[in-house]
Formats: structure tokens, C-alpha cells, sequence
């Protein structure tokens, strides 16, 4: 369990944990573990190689082998990645010749020859019934036999692991952090948070645990433990049911309730019980959920428990034999008389509600009077709406300016993603501007004075973590709508998968674009050359794991955007596959190598998502020649077999058409409000020794954000970077 905690650290925050222990000369095994890290494109931080050189040999061992099994995984190193085409990128065929070349080989086959000349008589061939299609015609030992070492190069990426603290102390801090976080988690973070939460139960624990998905997760162990609940709402108790069966906390998917111990029923009941006591309005939210609260009633039994009357008054209301009117019935209400005015008022009782439904009210008040009412309505309750709510309604205040009906983007919490025609008449001018003078200044109230503030240039461009969904576990993810640079000669894309009970065919394509949005040409199983690259071969069955890669020279692409995805072509989805992810990586033309080289790889994210067609991100070169990532985390629905980058691309065109009409809100728009109240506040990139000039350094401790960590700062400097920029979210 130790272990695993420290593996978690190491993921989260790329800081290795140091227990307590016996000092010696660790000095080579150190060094042994520093080259070893290189070579998948990690290295220690001078603070941490100088800590193992002073402790006892066979720990720093200890300590090696864990972290090298960690940072392996995290960068994609942990499993063998292996090409069709043995050689690949080199001598990668002609698309129809390779097809022509299976077929002659399964005519040349005793067993395959008779099938193949009746499909070939039909006009109809499928190239999965050929022997030589699909499947690895080598060992991943001849594979690596046929590629030269990587030469090292200037730009190879290499990620700093830094000195932590004792494993007891970083586990507590990343469980506060993760379970205190103002944002929604993601799934994977919300299965790390249940694991800490178990470990930390007696420990310290955050002040607040404000997103309620988090606070399913914390509770279900909790409850395990005989700890009080933290419960302040009705919904509070069916998401805690929820998670005592591993079931969808945040309530999007049905949970099947199964039978529960006397004692469990007691606590849920009684919580249920002490909610409703407190605030009886608060039964107007089983009406959201009434199907499910009707199904968790069957489990609890609340007849049995007479001393707990108000939660089976719950229980009466899912079944419709007590009224609770919902708080949105009788806003609807409202608006349906056009009393706009009173719906703001009505809902100034529920600040975050009101500032989700501001842009409605605002299209409803037909008046400026009207317009003036529902404005001071959200003027009143902004110190009370949470931050997140207010950088959400800020961002999208910033993109309601198409005033002739463009596309309006849709994506689910989920990363399901589609396009519709936006069909809302604009905002006037002089609403945008007073709502984005309130919504900055309400911003600004709240970020901590930052004092000596540091920026990396590099970090300004990405979009602030609002929602941990937004990204994907993995190495180098930036949320959704960020922008990133790209350079190097040659892009790899990557993907992984591992089936799980049945066979399973992923596809790695590449759409190339122009600047109309229109289709280039695509790299694909079936397109394996283009002048852009290379496909290095399709892989149609993965019980032992497979690999797909795609090659790209930059400067010989003829369009403006390049658009990978991964492609269910048949069996399991994303989420049931026992591993499936995504990255690139950045080479130099005289790098060579094999396929994968970890100390290459720019981005490594897990694919988790509901549809069977995947777009992690696209890349668009700039009018100066430059290229850039852009973070997209999306899944398309297609279909249930047989998709194909031929058949979605249209699909793909419209969805990033629309996508790139949108800004979203990044760091650079909170390090500009931050400036006003910071004592100095330097732009720094790493190029010289430090931020400030000679003899300029400030005394005491400075706020640093940035992509990476840097060394050198001032001993209690707050640093912020990828790794817990939700951090940089006012509360």
C-alpha cells in the first residue's frame, strides 16, 4: 500500500517521496538511477540527487526501481510497442501493393487459397480473412534489430523529478489537495482521491471538500470508518449510495443498488433524516433524480425506521405522495408569465443557478429596465457564486459575439462533443461589457495577493483547468482549448491498446486539412504513404498488446491543419479495454531510433471517453510557418463498427471549424489580473539564470508560474504548474 501511495505522488506531482532512513554513501547508485531516468527522458533535480547520495545504498535502490517502474508508465515505456512494417518509417509500401502482396501469399496458402479465390471471383475481398494482414509478422526483438540507436539531440524532452518529503507528508498533501479542489475532479483523480482517502481518513483534511463528486468519494470511506458525513444536501446521500457500489458519482449513469448491511442503511437514513430536518425545501431536488431515489428506497427500507420521519418523507415524494415543487419548476414558472424580473429574484436564492441562467435571462428581459433588474440580481450574489462559476460565465461572455448565427459547440462532461447552428441573437454591447466588469472584478477580489510574481511565457497560452474532466491522465496534457508550440522536423502519433475479453482493431489515422477546413489527404490503413509520411501498418487483433504509429515530416505537409484520431474499427471500446492511449513525439530528421523512444515523447494521455472515435488534440500551422498543438480531449459517437477517418471527416472538419471560433479563458488572463495587486511581475523563460536583474532578486518568497518547476527559487515560493494549476482557481 506504501508503495502504491508513492506511486501516486510520484504521478501527481513529480515529486519523489524520501522516507526516513539511515544515512551511507549512495552517491553511485544515485547516479546509476539518474542515467537510468535519462533514458526515458526523466532526471533528477539536483536537491534530489544530493538527498540519495547521502542515504544507504539498498534504499536508493529500493527507491529507483519504483519511481523507474512509475515514470515508465507515465511517459507510455511500461509495454512493448511493435510495427507491422518491421522497418518503419523506412520502406513503408504502396498501399495497394501491400494489399496485392497479402493476397498473393494467401493464394500461395493451401489453407487460405480456396476462400480467397471465392472472394476474389465475388469482387469483394476482406483483407482480415488474409493471413498476412493484421497481425505482427515479427518479435519485437528482430523489430528492434533493425533500428539504430537514438542519437541524442538537444531537444529531447527531459522532465525534472524533484525532492519530496517524507512519503506520510506528500500522501496527506495530495490528498487535501485533491479532495479540496474547487474544480471537478476527472475519473482517474477520483479514483487516486479514493485510495488516499482511505490511507488519510484519521489525517489532516481540507477545510472543504466543495465538489460534491469529490465529497461521494470521501464519504463512502468515511462511512467505512464510523466517521461523521459530510452531508448538506439530499443529493449528497444518493451520490454516497452511488459510490458504495462503484457506481457514477456524478450521477449521469444509472447505478444498480444492491442489497445494503443494517448499519449502512442506518447512516444513509439518518443522514437523510438530519438534511431534510435542517431544510426542508431542500426535498424540491428529489424530483431530479426521482427514478433513482425510487430504486435506492427499495434497499434502504425507510418504513422500518419510523424514528427518522423526514427521510421517508424523501422517499414520498420520489413516488409522487407528497408534493415538493423543485426550485426550477417555479423559475419556469416565472418565465413562462415573462416575469424575468422575478425569475432573477427567485433565483438570487441560488447564486450558482443564477449565473448558469444569465445568458437566458438577459435574451428574456426585453427592456433595458428589464436587462438592469436581472443584472443587479447577479451584482448582489457574485460574492456568493463559486469561483469556477464565475470564470466559466467570464468565458463565456468573451465568445458571445457571433452576432449572424454561427456554430455553437456542445461538449459533454464526458468529452462527447457536436455542433449545432447557434440560432441566439447576440448580447448587446453595453450587457457584455458591464457583465465582464463584474465577472473580473469578482476575480480579482478573490486571487491571493501573488507578491514577486514570475510567469513562463510558455504557460500563458493554456486554458484554465475548470473542470478536471477537461483532460486526461497522462504525460504533457494541457486542458482542453490549450495552445502549445511544436518543434522539431519530424511528428510521431502514437496509440496503444490492450483488449480485454474479445478482439479488438483500433485504427491511428491523420486528417490533413487546408485553411477552408477541407479535406488534404489522410493517413491511414488505408493510405499507408502520403508525401506528408508514413503509416507504419495495421494491427487488427491486440490480446498481447498493439501498436500503431503514424510519421510526419512538418515541412512536407500541404495543408494547415493535421487532425490524429483513433478509430474503433471493432470490439471493445475505449472504456473496456484493459489499456488504450495516445501521444506524440518531436524527432529531428538524423535522430532515427526506433519507433518509440520515450525520451522523444511530448504527450502520453490515457483514452477514456464514451464514443467510438477519439480526437486528443489537432495541430495548426500559424501563418509564419510555426506549428501548434491545440488541446481537444473530444470523442465522436460514429459508429458501432468499421469507423474509418474516410467516413468522419466531414464531422471532424465542422466540430474544429467550430472549436477554433471559440477563445477560451487561459492563464494569461489570470496572471493579468493577478499584476495588479502583485508587487513585481516578471515574464521568465528560462533563458537566463534567474528572472531578475543583478543584485534585483527579491528577499523573500515569489509566486512562480510555469510549464515545469525551475530550480533556484526562494525557500517558500508557491510554484504552479500543470501538475496543480487548478490550484491557481479562486475558491
Amino acid at each position: 500500500m506504501v508503495h502504491a501511495l508513492e506511486r501516486l505522488v510520484v504521478r501527481h506531482t513529480l515529486r519523489v517521496p524520501v522516507p526516513a532512513g539511515a544515512a551511507g554513501d549512495g552517491a553511485v547508485a544515485a547516479r546509476r538511477f539518474d542515467a537510468a531516468l535519462m533514458s526515458v527522458g526523466f532526471k533528477l533535480s539536483a536537491g534530489l540527487l544530493a538527498e540519495l547520495s547521502g542515504r544507504a545504498p539498498e534504499t536508493v535502490v529500493a527507491i529507483a526501481g519504483r519511481t523507474l517502474d512509475t515514470v515508465r508508465e507515465i511517459v507510455g515505456d511500461h509495454v512493448r510497442h511493435n510495427v507491422y512494417f518491421v522497418d518503419f518509417p523506412a520502406n513503408v509500401p504502396d498501399t495497394f501493393e501491400f494489399w496485392m502482396s497479402c493476397v498473393a501469399e494467401a493464394l500461395a496458402d493451401d489453407k487460405s487459397r480456396a476462400a480467397t479465390a471465392e472472394q476474389l471471383s465475388s469482387g469483394v475481398l476482406d483483407l482480415l480473412t488474409l493471413p498476412a494482414y493484421g497481425n505482427y509478422r515479427h518479435t519485437y526483438a528482430e523489430m528492434l534489430a533493425a533500428h539504430d540507436e537514438l542519437l541524442a539531440a538537444a531537444g529531447d524532452r527531459v522532465t525534472v523529478l524533484h525532492l519530496g518529503r517524507t512519503p506520510a507528508d506528500e500522501t496527506t498533501a495530495l490528498y487535501t489537495a485533491l479532495a479540496g479542489s474547487v474544480t471537478p475532479l476527472g475519473e482517474d483523480d477520483l479514483k487516486d482521491l479514493a485510495v488516499l482517502a482511505e490511507h488519510c481518513t484519521d489525517g489532516p483534511q481540507p477545510e472543504t471538500i466543495p465538489v460534491r463528486e469529490s465529497r461521494a468519494v470521501v464519504n463512502r470511506v468515511r462511512l467505512a470508518a464510523g466517521a461523521d458525513l459530510l452531508l448538506d444536501t439530499v443529493t449528497d446521500v444518493l451520490r454516497l449510495a452511488c459510490a458504495l457500489f462503484g457506481g457514477d458519482v456524478s450521477l449521469r449513469e444509472p447505478t444498480r443498488f444492491r442489497a445494503l448491511s443494517r448499519p449502512v442503511r442506518r447512516a444513509l437514513l439518518a443522514g437523510l433524516d438530519a438534511v431534510v430536518a435542517a431544510a426542508p425545501d431542500k426535498l424540491a431536488d428529489v424530483a431530479a433524480h426521482r427514478e433513482r431515489w425510487k430504486r435506492l428506497g427499495e434497499r434502504l427500507h425507510p418504513h422500518e425506521y419510523p424514528r427518522w420521519p423526514h427521510a421517508a418523507e424523501v422517499f414520498a415524494v420520489a413516488r409522487g405522495e407528497a408534493q415538493a415543487r423543485s426550485f426550477d419548476s417555479l423559475v419556469e414558472e416565472r418565465l413562462g408569465r415573462d416575469d424575468v424580473t422575478g425569475a432573477a429574484e427567485l433565483l438570487t436564492a441560488a447564486p450558482g443557478r443564477l449565473f448558469r441562467a444569465l445568458d437566458r435571462l438577459l435574451r428574456a428581459a426585453d427592456t433595458p429596465a428589464a436587462r438592469d433588474a436581472v443584472l443587479a440580481a447577479a451584482e448582489r450574489v457574485a460574492p456568493r457564486v463559486a469561483g469556477r462559476v464565475v470564470l466559466s460565465l467570464r468565458e463565456h461572455v468573451q465568445n458571445r459575439t457571433d452576432a449572424d448565427g454561427g456554430q455553437r459547440v456542445f461538449v459533454n462532461r464526458t468529452g462527447g462533443a457536436w455542433v449545432r447552428a447557434d440560432t441566439r441573437p447576440p448580447l448587446p454591447e453595453d450587457v457584455r461589457e458591464r457583465l465582464t466588469a463584474l465577472l473580473d472584478d469578482e476575480t480579482r477580489r478573490r486571487l491571493p495577493a501573488p507578491g514577486h510574481l514570475v510567469v513562463d511565457p510558455a504557460v500563458l497560452d493554456v486554458a484554465l483547468p475548470l473542470s478536471g474532466r477537461a483532460t486526461a491522465a497522462g504525460l504533457g496534457v494541457l486542458p482542453r482549448g490549450s495552445v502549445s508550440p511544436v518543434e522539431g522536423d519530424l511528428l510521431r502519433f502514437f496509440t496503444y491498446w490492450k483488449q480485454t475479453r474479445r478482439s479488438t482493431d483500433y485504427d491511428l489515422s491523420a486528417l490533413v486539412l487546408d485553411a477552408d477546413h477541407a479535406t488534404v489527404t489522410w493517413l491511414s490503413y488505408t493510405e499507408l504513404t502520403t508525401l506528408e509520411g508514413a503509416h507504419s501498418g495495421d494491427i487488427t487483433d491486440a490480446a498481447d498488446g498493439a501498436s500503431e504509429f503514424i510519421d510526419l515530416r512538418l515541412g512536407a505537409v500541404r495543408g494547415t491543419f493535421v487532425v490524429p484520431q483513433v478509430n474503433i474499427y471493432s470490439g471493445e471500446d475505449f472504456e473496456e479495454v484493459e489499456e488504450s492511449f495516445f501521444g506524440y513525439m518531436l524527432r529531428e530528421a538524423e535522430q532515427r531510433g526506433r519507433p518509440f523512444e520515450p525520451r522523444t515523447v511530448r504527450m502520453k494521455s490515457d483514452l477514456r471517453g464514451p464514443g467510438r472515435v477519439a480526437l486528443p488534440l489537432a495541430f495548426q500551422r500559424d501563418d509564419d510557418g510555426r506549428w501548434k498543438a491545440r488541446w481537444l480531449h473530444l470523442y465522436l459517437r460514429g459508429e458501432p463498427s468499421a469507423n474509418r477517418v474516410e467516413e468522419n471527416r466531414v464531422s471532424v472538419s465542422v466540430l474544429l471549424r467550430g472549436l477554433l471560433a471559440r477563445t477560451p479563458l487561459t492563464v494569461r488572463h489570470l496572471t493579468a489580473l493577478m499584476a495588479d495587486t502583485a508587487t513585481t511581475t516578471r515574464l521568465w523563460d528560462g533563458g537566463t539564470a534567474t528572472p531578475w536583474d543583478a543584485g534585483a532578486a527579491p528577499e523573500g518568497p515569489v509566486t512562480y508560474i510555469g510549464l515545469e518547476r525551475p530550480a533556484g527559487l526562494p525557500a517558500g515560493s508557491r510554484v504552479l504548474t500543470p501538475e496543480n494549476l487548478r490550484d491557481l482557481i479562486p475558491s
